[in-house]
């Protein structure tokens, strides 16, 4: 097994933001194929090969044909195949007959199979030779390749007349090339029978077409005559690279603006890279700076440079597919291309400001939202009397004042023709609207920061009436979905609800809403889509509830917290989701205790007695009817330690609190050991429960101990 192998499909210009995940979807395809089959030793290594127009895959450690195995062969029950005296029946000699075999019953074994005995045949299956593998693994790995939008092509060779066969793929292929060292491998993809041919760089390569004469050399070959690196990775690290050389040369301090989304897909886009340092006219940068570098990121792929105040300048990197010995024609290209785009975005920057963003909230009349809210007025109406409601929460009149007026503009820009041509730039051209209009840059800061957060780890917006606007339009989200039923799917949230949660539960962790109880802020949410939309708040409003806590649960297993403590805490289903970490952390350090496991197995005994109960008379309890030792002994315990927990307990000082409780646990297990609760005198009975039932109360304010339990 000391072959190597290399496969490549050359084709078309293969999509640059889909290149890595296909072509590692190829390659591990193929090499997954051929372990299972037993062409490859354990140790074999995998490298993938991804440029604008190849995919391909090397493989070391190949063999050139996998090893023979011995497989037993089921034939047919015992009591089928072989009669009373012990000879085969007419069943089993058809069987064996058929299977090409000499009818020899000593041949075969008698093995358990299921619940009867069963008759096999031992028999040597011949291993597969590379070729063969390769065809089946071929076949597998293309079927499978996640790709986005197949292209169907007619082939010009290989087929009866030129056209008559199609074939669908990413991209129409060209060269398909196979080898096992230096021998071509006789196997066929996509129309295409395996060579040794391919190409190399369109317009650089020394020849048209390169041929590689051993598996090992292929990057060699591509690279020297063929102009091309055909690992994405070092090409990848190549041009960033040269990113970082380019603008320390253009200035000191001066760095390209870190976007790794971009720099995969240019690297998707190049063969061999060349960085050139490009500019623009200076009263561009007039225009914010975001419309400036979302425009050279999106339209023209281009890496915009940044002082080190992190100030966009008027020079900007372009990554190049050819070098050629005068760059000055391409730089000027560049530069000529970019400008239209510049200046349409300074255009629409101008004739933005000619309207205030308050003299467009009439216009969101004829923006629909959806067809079953309404139009985006109608939303924001709605989270307009929500800010207004929750306002009182913020400490300043100021700050109720501004939450108001963010609330009713923070979706005016939709309207603008800046985030009409860049979408992305929604609330970030609202904040400069809000300041050319004279509003104060905490509006202008919570009309851009009311998407926050927009994804796992993003931040939260930067003051206190941006974070309330967030929360009020993330709940009026939530509240209009599960109001007309589109609840989110397994696979399927259109509208981000889970993301839209998990943003609530961070918001609400944060002071100053970490007292703001959820069922009070659902109500709210509910009674404004009441204004304009019949739906059965108390199902949806339940069933929201229930959604947030479970998104809650994840994010909190997210932290490390096991199932255990999670379900502990949320078991309460608590409203004021700030204190739940310092609830967690309580119930982590509580479990850590000697007395955790006895004292959460009490308490799960208390529970089921408490629930037997519930249909009898009302449980009342009496400190002078208690009788045995052992219960007198817990109700002064709890005399002491409940009454310390439930300070504590005030005091938010959770931890403590069930550090406290943890005192009782000897006399818990001293009482269920000495005294029945369940005594035939219904007096006696009664004051026990009370009394149990006022220790559960107590042992169950912070989390429910009983889901600690094993």
């Amino acid at each position: 097994m000391n072959h190597s192998l290399l496969v490549e499909l050359q084709a078309e210009e293969l999509p640059p933001k889909a290149l890595t995940l296909l072509s590692t979807a190829f390659a591990q395809g193929v090499f997954n194929s051929l372990a299972q089959q037993g062409l490859m030793a354990s140790d074999a290594v995998l490298k993938v090969f991804a440029t604008p127009r190849r995919m391909g895959l090397h493989i070391s450690r190949v063999s050139a044909k996998a090893l023979d195995k011995t497989i037993q062969l089921k034939l047919m029950p015992v009591s089928v195949g072989l009669d009373a005296q012990g000879n085969a029946t007419p069943a089993l000699v058809k069987k064996m007959q058929s299977l090409g075999l000499s009818v020899d019953i000593s041949q075969l074994t008698q093995q358990q199979d299921g619940k009867a005995m069963a008759l096999f045949i031992e028999q040597t299956q011949a291993g597969v030779t590379l070729a063969q593998g390769l065809q089946i693994a071929l076949a597998q790995s293309i079927s499978h390749m996640p790709i986005p939008k197949l292209m169907t092509y007619q082939l010009d060779k290989g087929c009866a007349l030129p056209g008559w066969d199609s074939v669908s793929f990413v991209r129409p292929v060209h060269h398909l090339v196979a080898l096992l060292d230096a021998q071509v491998v006789p196997v066929t993809a996509l129309g295409l029978t395996a060579g040794r041919q391919t190409c190399g760089h369109r317009f650089e390569a020394s020849t048209s077409t390169l041929q590689i004469d051993h598996a090992d050399h292929y990057e060699d070959i591509l690279q020297k005559q063929g102009a091309v690196i055909a690992s994405f990775d070092k090409r990848k690290a190549l041009i960033k690279q040269q990113l970082l050389d380019a603008a320390q040369s253009a200035g000191k301090g001066l760095h390209p603006v870190d976007d790794e989304a971009l720099l995969m897909e240019v690297t998707g886009l190049v063969e061999r890279p060349h960085v050139l340092l490009c500019q623009f006219d200076k009263v561009f940068l007039e225009v914010p700076p975001e419309c400036l570098i979302l425009t050279m990121k999106a339209n023209q792929k281009y890496f915009p440079l940044l002082n080190a105040q992190d100030k966009l300048t008027h020079q900007f990197l372009v990554v190049s597919n050819i070098e050629p010995p005068d760059p000055s024609a391409v730089i000027t290209g560049n530069e000529r291309v970019v400008r239209p785009r510049l200046a349409d975005a300074q255009f629409f920057y101008n004739q933005d400001r000619q309207r205030s963003l308050a003299s467009r909230v009439e216009g969101l009349a004829k923006v629909v939202y959806h067809n079953q809210l309404g139009t985006q007025q109608q939303r924001m109406q709605r989270v307009s009397s929500m800010a207004k409601q929750l306002a009182p929460v913020l400490g300043s009149v100021a700050e109720q004042a501004d939450v108001v007026t963010a609330a009713t503009l923070a979706k005016t820009d939709l309207l603008t023709d800046m985030v009409g041509e860049f979408p992305e730039l929604q609330g970030i051209m609202g904040a400069y609207y809000a300041l050319h209009d004279g509003h104060s840059l905490s509006v202008a800061q919570a009309i851009e920061d009311h998407y926050r957060p927009r994804f796992a780890g993003d931040s939260l917006p930067r003051n206190d009436v941006g974070c309330l606007l967030a929360l009020v339009d993330k709940l009026e989200t939530l509240t209009g979905m599960f109001g007309i039923g589109n609840l989110p799917t397994g696979d399927k949230d259109p509208f981000a609800l889970r993301r839209q949660a998990l943003g609530v539960i961070r918001l609400l962790m944060r002071s100053p809403f970490q007292t703001m109880r959820i069922d009070q802020l659902l109500d709210c949410s509910f009674a404004a889509l009441a204004q304009t939309l019949d739906i059965p708040a108390v199902k949806a409003k339940e069933e929201l509830y229930q959604f947030i806590l479970d998104r809650l649960a994840v994010n909190l297993k997210d932290q490390g917290y096991n199932t255990g403590e999670v379900d502990a805490v949320l078991a309460l289903r608590p409203q004021c989701l700030g204190d739940v970490p310092a609830r967690m952390e309580a119930v982590r350090a509580f479990a850590a205790m000697p007395q955790a496991a006895s004292l959460a197995a009490a308490n799960k005994r208390l529970g089921n007695i408490l629930k037997k109960a519930d249909k009898e008379e009302t449980m009342q309890f009496s400190a002078d009817k208690l009788k045995e030792p052992a219960e007198l002994h817990l109700h002064q315990a709890m005399g002491h330690s409940v009454k310390e927990a439930d300070a504590l307990f005030e005091k938010q000082d959770y931890t403590a609190s069930l550090k406290a409780l943890a005192a009782l646990r000897e006399v818990v297990d001293q009482f269920f050991n000495d005294v029945m609760v369940n005594d035939p005198d219904d007096e006696l009975r009664r004051n026990r429960l009370g009394l149990l039932q006022n220790l559960h109360f107590s042992m169950n304010r912070v989390a429910d101990l009983s889901r600690l339990a094993h």
